[in-house]
């Protein structure tokens, strides 16, 4: 039986395990197996596989059962996540739905999630900007987090590693708050765009109005061919999935990349239960996993783990990994795990109409908009809010219906509208503030449908955020009104936390032990086999999309770790 015993846990033993397939553990696999590490792949959803699996991709409009609406019936099921834009009918398949996995709200928080492998990277908006040393240097130089133990110089190769293999569209602008990275062409701007970005620097030295960065192939290079994908054809239905790759995913890019080297095994139906510390050898050991199938509990063993659930889950598995050693979860010792959450802040929008440019329009789609840097307490503290925020813009033709008359002039007026004002609108993406109050723990009596406690949620709006919203509409306003827009109106939809699908924090990064739980390598400091590097590691989260972010600290910690692994410190 012992010999039996020692066979089988050796069948469960690899060099490196990797709990999570979206879009930074689908990295964390690619990185270990190129480097040789026999590795497995946690993933507690179904498999989807590049283009089998997008059973929607290619319908029509007219293909679908509701015209791609859900049923009222569906919406009232799911009141959370029926929130989210990208949850419709050719995408809800993608999506997990409110009864799925339950949470307990302390405070509102609509918490968006995909379990499949490949997780939200299928789902994702596909923005992706770099942070600037104005970002890693802000809580130290505010005073409102513990400092970063990076600064952009150790992250930059890394940025420009990931840029490379998964095609990043944009243009080089030369802004010191925004660096640039390797780029594919940028999209095209439209007129009333370009004229809105020449009306901002001709009306402010600090305010610069851009393309966006975003995963989009424009021009294939060879290493996107090698990994079977193509140049976008900008068909903007990406959250159904893309049979030609042309944005980055996960399960377009590097599962498949990884599964090509032969050291990746991939186990879907895995919902991790907790990460297995051995006090003798004062290390991780393991994975204690639940199959959502058959709801057996089994373990699996390795040398490293990198947890890559996603922010919140993330979280969840750390508190639940407890021992002897750690009572209120792994690398817990100073009792700051699940706290200084933060996310950004998506509520406030402005909208205008434009009178000129009456003899153009557009044609076609772009998967992509404009995009306004922070431009406030960027270089010293100057309003009575911390941080600040980005913007998006967008410029588009308004159409007009005429839905007077009867039976063929009504059918003729509607299928014939008229172009209208040029319809112009801002999104803000402000920068929130980790706090000790904003925190995930453990509920101690309601549990999981696979034995683990469910989560308990107490994350907030706090008044620097409303301070931030008021700002922003005067500035946006101001904005508008100089490049000559009209009717412009303000919007703050008020929605509860967790929509912008951008949470953080719980695990952050710091260089002292008694303040934070990962060093500069995204390793828990008292447990040095275990490295995080979703958005649970994030000391703070500046106002850029965080997925390139999570990507390049992924492929910079396991570069480390697996050095680590070769002079046995791990």
């Amino acid at each position: 039986m012992a010999n039996l015993s020692i066979d089988a846990a050796k069948k469960r033993s690899f060099d490196a395990i990797v709990i999570g397939s979206g879009i930074s553990g689908g990295w964390a696999a690619k990185e270990l197996t190129e480097k040789g590490l026999k590795t497995l792949v946690l993933e507690r959803g179904r498999d989807v596989r590049h283009i089998t699996d997008y059973t929607t991709a290619s319908m029509k409009p007219w293909e679908f059962e509701h015209r791609g609406k859900l049923p009222l019936e569906v919406r009232k099921e799911n009141p959370i996540v029926s929130k989210c834009y990208a949850f419709h009918e050719g995408s809800e398949h993608f999506f997990v739905k409110d009864k799925e996995h339950p949470y307990v709200q302390e405070k509102p928080f609509d918490w968006i999630r995909g379990y499949q492998v490949g997780g939200k990277s299928l789902l994702w908006a596909r923005q992706t900007q770099r942070w600037s040393d104005f970002d890693f240097e802000g809580p130290a130089r505010d005073g409102f987090a513990v400092d970063w133990p990076i600064r952009y110089a150790d992250l930059a190769p890394w940025y420009s590693h990931v840029e490379k293999f998964a095609g990043i569209s944009g243009n080089k602008d030369g802004l010191a708050e925004l660096p640039d990275g390797e780029f594919l062409p940028p999209h095209e701007m439209n007129c009333v765009e370009s004229y809105f970005q020449q009306k901002i620097a001709g009306a402010y030295k600090d305010r610069h109005v851009i393309i966006g960065r975003c995963a989009h192939i424009t021009k294939p290079n060879d290493i996107h061919l090698q990994q079977g994908r193509t140049q976008c054809l900008h068909r903007t239905i990406c959250e159904r999935g893309c049979p030609l790759g042309g944005y980055f995913s996960s399960n377009a890019s590097t599962l498949p990349w990884a599964a090509k080297t032969g050291n990746m095994t991939l186990r879907p139906h895995s919902v991790v239960h907790s990460i297995i510390y051995n006090v003798e050898k004062g290390k991780a050991t393991g994975v204690r996993v639940v199959d959502a199938e058959s709801m057996e509990m089994m373990e699996y063993y390795a040398d490293i783990i990198f947890v890559n659930a996603a922010a919140l889950n993330t979280n969840l598995i750390l508190l639940n990994s407890t021992s002897s050693r750690f009572p209120h979860g792994l690398g817990n010792d100073n009792g700051l795990l699940g706290k200084y959450m933060a996310f950004h802040n998506y509520r406030a929008s402005v909208k205008a109409e434009y009178e000129g440019f009456m003899d153009f329009t557009t044609d076609g789609r772009r998967p992509n908009s404009l995009y306004i840097p922070r431009f406030r307490n960027v270089h010293k503290q100057e309003t009575s809010f911390l941080r600040g925020y980005a913007a998006g813009f967008y410029a588009r033709r308004s159409s007009v219906r005429n839905e007077e008359g009867h039976g063929e002039d009504l059918k003729r007026n509607l299928l014939n509208p008229e172009l209208g004002l040029w319809n112009v609108g801002s999104h803000m993406m402000g920068e929130t503030i980790p706090k000790e109050s904003s925190y995930v723990a453990l509920d101690t009596g309601k549990k999981e449908a696979w034995g683990v406690p469910q989560l308990r949620v107490s994350i907030d709006y706090d008044e620097n955020d409303d301070k931030m919203v008021k700002d922003y509409f005067e500035q946006l306003t101001e904005m508008f009104t100089k490049a000559g827009f009209i009717n412009i109106k303000t919007h703050d939809s008020r929605h509860a936390p967790g929509l912008d699908v951008h949470e953080m924090g719980g695990v952050r990064m710091g260089n002292d032990p008694e303040t934070s739980l990962l060093n500069k390598w995204n390793q828990l400091h008292s447990c040095k086999n275990v490295f995080v590097t979703d958005g649970a590691c994030m000391t703070s989260t500046a106002t850029q999309n965080p997925s390139l972010t999570y990507m390049a600290l992924t492929a910079r910690a396991v570069d480390y770790a697996v050095k680590e692994k070769k002079k046995k410190n791990v």
